[in-house]
């Protein structure tokens, strides 16, 4: 007799019972945090503020809002748009807001991500070095987080402080000029975000090729065939439906890592404990590096969270645990899956797995975590296209993406089904998944994560900071340019050679 499946509001049930248990497990001072709110002085939402659903919004708030510089153009309306998507002064739709555990989710989604699967690869030839790296990076990033989030704030006549920039791209128009500074950043945004696209379609063909090595269909096919699936990512409206998927992302990246946990402890009798190198490889380490700086990427998504959060207040508290947890899963997944398969070790971990069954099911899991991770750099790239070209005469060249309704136009929809389909391309093009990861976290990670940041926070809040704090900022511009350089080189090095000798197909 076949199991009864459950009825449909027993699921509805279990995941409610489910986030409920995620959310009482965090820490109390994500849920009142008095702390926060002396930190910053962000008591939420201003009457004149204008709701930014948009990942990557305009620079500046809307023209007479509270906190201000008149004539900057206004965010982007997506819902609750009256008469125009351009339309000004509406207040602020509950619905469209997030919490902090929403603003968590895709913080998390972001830096732990479908790239933990390639850090046992960077143990492999970074040793304990790649180790430290993991910790020591998660610190840096969370850091330059906050201070780019302080770079948004500035002191008012009062001595409190207030919102005067609305997006990197604004502090960016702050620093290096109103003519090149927001085309420089959206230039690197747009980088790392198509390059984070074209990663997890590459990461889905590997991982089917993976499962099934011997079927009729090849690893292009897969990207193709995931490609399709990924295709309503279109239709996507706001952060708050990116959110919902990001935490199903992480519901199945928990069990990934439970998983392949217990699978690798009940091999730890074969441990290979010696294999773990002290020394650093100077060809393959910087390559290590490069990884690791790309998955703790998630800057370009912070102006934007912290934006649309119910309680701003809470917004360093959720950065710090989301770190912590990062620093711990990534170290330890990266440690215990290298010392599983040593020598041995994939780029993608999962495919070390020896029973073909077993693999299967496992990728599979990753197969549908790399889909749900997809939507949010997917939807903070089109955002970029659409505000820099899509805003209507006489803002750009081309007109408005959103109809009178607040609704898409057909031929929008058009514009970004043609992204989908130029990051499958893309992928198609360029398989190699740990080297193209490395060069691009060397790139865009050290620009976007280390040394912008730091800087913008040295020009904007110059006078106003500690000699402490100073010499920590230049130490990790510093880091950055040494990270960057060397990565560049060796990543793009192995990149030439990978394909002297062919794709892997």
């Amino acid at each position: 007799m076949p199991f009864p499946l459950p009825p449909l509001s027993g699921v509805r049930e279990g995941a409610s019972a489910l986030w409920t248990g995620v959310k009482g497990a965090m820490p109390e001072s994500c849920l009142a945090g008095p702390d926060e709110r002396l930190q910053f002085a962000k008591f939420g939402r201003k009457r004149g503020d204008v709701e930014m659903t948009a990942v990557n919004s305009a620079e500046g708030a809307p023209e007479g809002a509270e906190g201000g510089p008149p004539g900057d153009q206004p965010p982007l309306q997506r819902e609750a748009s009256v008469g125009s998507v351009s339309t000004v002064g509406v207040e602020c739709q509950d619905h469209d807001m997030i919490t902090e555990w929403q603003a968590g989710w895709n913080v998390t989604n972001a830096i732990q991500g479908m790239f933990i699967v390639s850090l046992p690869y960077a143990v492999l030839h970074g040793g304990y070095w790649a180790l430290v790296a993991m910790i020591g990076i998660a610190y840096i990033c969370c850091y330059t987080g906050k201070i780019l989030v302080d770079c948004l704030y500035d002191l008012d006549e009062n001595g409190q402080l207030v919102r005067v920039r609305y997006s990197y791209k604004g502090i960016a128009k702050e620093v290096f000029g109103q003519k090149w500074g927001g085309k420089i950043v959206n230039t690197a945004q747009l980088i790392e975000l198509l390059m984070t696209c074209i990663l997890y379609v590459v990461l889905c063909g590997d991982l089917m090729i993976g499962s099934f090595p011997d079927g009729p269909i090849d690893a292009r096919s897969w990207m193709m065939i995931c490609g399709i699936i990924l295709l309503p990512c279109s239709f996507l409206k706001n952060l708050h439906h990116v959110s919902t998927l990001s935490f199903w992302c992480m519901v199945a990246h928990l069990a990934i890592n439970i998983i392949i946990f217990a699978y690798c402890i009940s091999n730890a009798s074969t441990w290979a404990w010696s294999k773990v190198m002290f020394r650093i490889d100077m060809v393959e380490f910087p390559i290590a590096l490069g990884i690791i700086v790309f998955s703790y990427t998630s800057h370009i998504f912070l102006p934007t969270l912290e934006y649309n959060l119910i309680e701003r207040s809470k917004f360093t508290c959720m950065l710090n645990w989301s770190h912590i947890a990062a620093a711990l899963f990534k170290s330890l997944f990266g440690y215990v899956g290298f010392l599983t398969w040593a020598e041995d070790t994939e780029e993608v971990i999962t495919n070390n797995l020896p029973n073909p069954t077993f693999k299967g099911f496992v990728n599979l899991i990753l197969v549908v975590k790399a889909l749900l991770s997809y939507p949010l750099p997917y939807y903070a790239a089109c955002e970029i296209i659409e505000i820099t070209f899509f805003r209507g005469r006489p803002k750009t060249s081309f007109p408005s993406v959103w109809a009178l309704d607040g609704e898409l136009k057909v031929w929008a929809i058009g514009i970004r089904v043609i992204v989908v389909v130029f990051t499958i391309m893309m992928a198609i093009s360029i398989p190699h998944f740990a080297i193209l990861m490395g060069l691009i976290g060397s790139f865009t990670g050290t620009m976007l994560s280390f040394i912008w940041p730091c800087y913008f926070h040295l020009k904007i809040k110059e006078g106003k900071l500690e000699w402490g704090d100073i010499a920590y900022d230049w130490f990790v511009i510093f880091l950055g340019f040494i990270f960057g350089i060397i990565g560049i080189t060796t990543s793009f090095y192995a990149l030439v050679e990978a394909f002297h000798i062919g794709l892997p197909f």
